[in-house]
């Protein structure tokens, strides 16, 4: 069984590499650890191989291969995987619609503000983390 407790792990989903490397340099700077993935198919590869969950999980939604709205389709079906907070990255301009029938955590418009998700991003592994410590007491 994978353990869902976070470490500050967080993931981000993007095929823009530019963006995808700005955002995770960003969060290591912010003590965080990150991994990332270019498009949907290749995260879920890496969720299903993973010792450990991410706190939150930052995604874009048009991608190649597999695409946001497909990811989080096959997020919510899985067991294991269902109960990570989703974060929407997008430069949508119907976000709203489009994000309508999916449950998501939270979602950000690029380009995408430092400071906001900062704030998100440490909101989801500070509650990652008393959960963690719930379990153990």
């Amino acid at each position: 069984m994978i353990q869902s407790l976070c470490g500050a792990f967080v993931m981000v989903i993007d095929d823009d590499d530019d963006l995808r490397e700005t955002i995770m340099e960003v969060l290591q700077d912010n003590a965080h650890r990150v991994v990332g993935a270019c498009n949907g198919q290749e995260a879920l590869d890496l969720l299903h191989g993973a010792k450990r969950l991410p706190c939150v999980i930052l995604l874009d939604l048009m991608m190649p291969v597999m695409n946001g709205r497909q990811f989080r389709v096959a997020l919510m079906n899985d067991p294991e995987l269902s109960d990570i907070p989703v974060v929407i990255l997008s430069a949508h301009a119907n976000i709203d619609e489009v994000l309508d029938d999916l449950s998501v955590d939270a979602k950000l418009s690029k380009p995408v503000e430092i400071a906001p998700l900062l704030a998100l991003v440490n909101q989801h592994c500070s509650e990652a983390e008393a959960k963690e410590q719930a379990l153990t007491l």
